[in-house]
């Protein structure tokens, strides 16, 4: 049997992910991250995975299987890597997925660590994913897990080989509502609790909020330009848009528009009608290959521009940059609306997850910002 850090934030998952490595024998210790930061105002009742009955549930839920529980302090650590980078992005006028960076710097790096210092074997979170060796590669690779509904093998393409190696993800082969019914014969009072839908520093789901609150600097007005460039109005700071948005906007016309590109260097918004915003393909930086080590030149495989979204058929090209061998181009098989720079983009081959990097931009027919501004 081996002994297991496993990270609970009080919710369903993770505590029924701990209660099974009990089942099974394990040696299992439970921690909980505490990153919260101390500027911002912290809910005492439900809300993202910091809040303090989150704490507190997974205290009581560590006694009920009478394992040790430790509350880690990985504030500064969480505010350097995962908060200065989703302001910065903001700031940038592109739109970050901080589960993803927390999942790379802190989850499966600060706390692996963490577990070794403990001289734990593995760690394991309550994510939907499944792991397994491929004798035929020697390789540790990550698949969607058994719940296409619940799976968040979206989140975790950074994985490097010895992360995989080291953790487990107890729960990739059981649906929800399995899970849920687990938890409930465990005798886990968390049984029902609702799961957390927002971005864990900002319990109230209020992104713009915080980012004014905290960081009020990164709000400069602009112009709004038509996608012929007439100009429409002024928008209050790139920041408060994402591509494909369409409420919000000030602005008032015969006809809807959506944001179809948000250009930092100009500190532009640009907006269309719905037709013209469609996507022939990406390209993405910062990537990561799971399971290869140098990925071919040229292949097929479907991909996912957000965690939401569809799986949609596309050709990878992978040395399209000799200068930075981390940049691919992705050319889709049917046009895409809502590339958005910032979030990312997952390939897949069936259930296998390959890899995965950081949209940078979003190819279109045409470049309208180019047109207003050259």
């Amino acid at each position: 049997m081996a002994k297991v850090l496993v990270a609970m934030s009080g919710g369903v998952d993770s505590s029924v992910a701990a209660a099974l490595l009990v089942s099974h024998g394990h040696e299992v210790i439970g921690a909980t991250m505490e990153i919260f930061p101390d500027y911002e105002q912290r809910s005492e009742t439900e809300g993202g995975c910091c809040s303090l009955s989150s704490i507190e549930d997974a205290k009581r839920v560590a006694a009920r299987l009478d394992i040790p529980h430790y509350t880690l302090n990985f504030k500064r650590i969480f505010q350097q890597e995962v908060i200065n980078n989703f302001v910065q992005e903001y700031s940038k006028g592109r739109t970050p997925n901080p589960c993803i960076v927390c999942n790379k710097k802190l989850k499966f790096s600060k706390l692996l660590q963490r577990a070794k210092e403990l001289d734990c074997d593995y760690i394991a979170t309550g994510h939907y994913a499944i792991i397994k060796k491929s004798s035929e590669k020697q390789r540790y690779l990550l698949y969607r897990a058994r719940d296409k509904e619940k799976d968040q093998s979206y989140m975790l393409y950074g994985f490097t080989q010895e992360q995989l190696k080291k953790t487990l993800f107890p729960l990739g082969q059981f649906k929800k509502s399995e899970v849920r019914e687990k938890a409930q014969n465990y005798g886990l009072a968390i049984h029902d609790k609702p799961d957390s839908q927002e971005i864990c520093f900002v319990p109230d789901d209020d992104y713009k909020g915080f980012i004014e609150r905290n960081y009020p600097e990164i709000g400069r007005p602009g112009d709004i330009y038509y996608f012929n460039g007439e100009k429409l109005g002024t928008h209050q700071g790139l920041f408060k848009y994402t591509i494909g948005q369409r409420r919000g906007l000030g602005i008032s016309l015969d006809h809807p528009v959506y944001v179809v590109e948000i250009d930092f260097a100009n500190n532009a918004l640009i907006v269309a009608p719905r037709e013209k915003l469609q996507f022939t393909g990406l390209l993405a930086e910062k990537t990561n290959w799971i399971s290869f080590s140098t990925p071919p030149a040229q292949f097929e495989a479907d991909i996912k521009v957000r965690y939401n979204s569809k799986l949609i058929p596309a050709t990878v090209f992978t040395q399209t940059e000799k200068e930075d061998q981390n940049t691919i181009r992705i050319d889709f098989k049917e046009k895409c609306q809502a590339v958005t720079p910032g979030q990312s983009v997952v390939i897949y081959k069936d259930s296998l997850v390959i890899g995965g990097g950081i949209i940078r931009e979003g190819i279109k027919e045409e470049n309208f910002s180019q047109k207003i501004f050259d």
